[in-house]
């Protein structure tokens, strides 16, 4: 008998060892939602102009070497991405936010096919891509009164 009630006990321990006890489970946390942090005229002039700047002096003659052609890419994807950055910050006005969207849509695209055409080593693609991108910016700053003028091939730079 005491070889069953032994059996039976270890049986039982073994049991309540695979019941689940109750624990504090720790709170979830919200899903991260998007939120600008810097400035409008800090992308600008942190994030957009350097790297427009830098491409109209790096296409003012062709890049000689892959390494060139890579930085170039990178930059203009910079670029593309200061137009997702846009996008989260439209202006407060209702009339403002759809054509902000756009314009910040049309920098994206627009860099985009830069960064393709740096991807591809196409000089002149490039530079008209480059091109493409200052318009961009112009309509944008024509549309919101921004007194600024973006031109990555001005000799000044």
């Amino acid at each position: 008998m005491i070889c069953v009630r032994s059996w039976f006990a270890v049986a039982l321990f073994g049991a309540c060892a695979f019941v689940p006890v109750a624990q504090s489970q720790p709170a979830k946390k919200a899903v991260p939602k998007l939120e600008p942090v810097a400035e409008t005229k800090l992308l600008m002039e942190g994030m957009a102009d350097p790297n427009a700047r830098a491409l109209g002096k790096l296409f003012a003659a062709k890049p000689k070497d892959a390494e060139a052609w890579a930085f170039a890419r990178g930059q203009a994807l910079l670029l593309a991405e200061t137009g997702n950055l846009l996008m989260m910050r439209p202006p407060k006005t209702k009339d403002g936010q759809d054509p902000w969207l756009m314009h910040a849509a049309d920098l994206r695209e627009s860099a985009t096919k830069l960064a393709r055409a740096a991807a591809a080593k196409d000089y002149v693609q490039a530079r008209t891509a480059l091109a493409g991108v200052a318009n961009a910016c112009n309509r944008c700053h024509q549309s919101f009164r921004v007194g600024v003028r973006v031109d990555p091939f001005a000799d000044d730079r």
